[in-house]
């Protein structure tokens, strides 16, 4: 999908009368963050974008030269540079003064408009945020990043989301001029960045890693063009007592010694309410029970399962009825547990 380039502020995270120091420790900061070394799997490819992104940003917003000129002409500020060269080497050879724009002259220059003429069609001075005048031009994608917890997933939500977009600049209204200079409000850019608060519908069973996007929430357009979009970058949280795979869940189940060894109905835990669930009789230590349908929505349609790793706890103190019945028990001869791992270990 090709959408038109991000503005730099926007990827460093900055206002445009971010300090030269600023632009630097957001930039160390980033690259910490969206290190593609520090990443893997399909994450590490969206983290080279980024990274990709960002070192753009910086190169040319940490040089005082070429930022002046991304904030006089934006996104097109190299072809406006080179425009700007050729203009004054056509005027430093006297070609195309006072012309109308109608091609080449046998001397090789142009016969036709002076390159100020054509430069303001292009690019269409200050004040237009590096857009063209009169041509309109959809508005720039937005992304920003949506966390949701595993109950968010399951459920599906509404979010609200904090976005920095430009508005004209107050100061200069959008010209990027002021008495004729530029603006000190925008830096001649004719615009300021403006915080934006929206609500964002994420169905139920969204993958982590998944773009959403939203149609018509990125930024305005230019001349009449449509707004851009938006794109939610989900990640789903950790839990502290679910763990996901696919749309299935794994929880441990922790139950006493004699609810194994006999058997036991307990509640156990689940996403939405606590449910009643039945220990088999004879039930060793790390035994699974399946709750078929409790676990996240499948892209194929229904639930996954929650699964139950049974973990056999001892009570942290004995009374003297339990210490008497675990001593009858201890004079139960049994075979010991421990001679397969004893024999093992003499086989080396």
């Amino acid at each position: 999908m090709a959408t038109a380039p991000r503005d730099y502020y926007q990827v460093l995270g900055l206002a445009r009368t971010a300090s030269a120091d600023e632009i630097k420790k957001a930039y160390r900061r980033l690259a910490r963050q969206y290190h593609p070394d520090l990443h893997s799997g399909a994450k590490k490819a969206e983290m080279e974008k980024k990274f990709k992104e960002l070192n753009e940003a910086h190169e040319v917003l940490s040089d005082a030269d070429t930022r002046r000129k991304y904030d006089q002409y934006g996104a097109q500020w190299e072809q406006a540079d080179a425009f700007e060269k050729a203009r004054q080497q056509a005027g430093a050879r006297g070609y195309g003064a006072q012309q109308g724009f109608g091609g080449q002259t046998a001397g090789g220059g142009f016969a036709g408009g002076d390159f100020s003429d054509i430069f303001e069609n292009l690019f269409g001075g200050r004040g237009q945020t590096g857009g063209p005048r009169g041509f309109s031009a959809q508005g720039e994608d937005l992304e920003t990043e949506a966390e949701l917890t595993l109950r968010e997933v399951r459920d599906g939500v509404t979010k609200r989301v904090n976005l920095m977009e430009p508005v004209p600049c107050a100061t200069c209204r959008g010209s990027g001029e002021v008495r004729g200079r530029p603006c000190p409000g925008c830096s001649g850019s004719g615009s300021s960045l403006s915080s934006n608060s929206i609500e964002v519908k994420i169905p139920a069973g969204v993958q982590d890693g998944t773009r959403v996007r939203v149609a018509g929430k990125g930024q305005a357009g230019r001349n009449g063009g449509k707004r851009g979009d938006l794109y939610l970058h989900v990640t789903i949280l950790p839990d502290t007592v679910f763990q996901r795979e696919g749309s299935d869940l794994h929880a441990t189940l922790p139950v006493w010694p004699w609810e194994a060894a006999l058997g036991a109905e307990v509640m156990a835990p689940t996403l939405g309410e606590p449910v009643r669930v039945k220990i088999p009789a004879g039930s060793r230590a790390d035994g699974k029970l399946r709750l078929k349908g409790k676990g996240l929505p499948a892209a194929s349609g229904g639930y996954g399962d929650l699964f139950l790793t049974l973990q056999i706890v001892m009570p942290s103190s004995l009374s003297d009825e339990e210490r008497k019945l675990y001593e009858q028990l201890g004079r139960i001869r049994r075979p010991d547990p421990r001679t397969d791992v004893l024999n093992a270990a003499r086989r080396g």
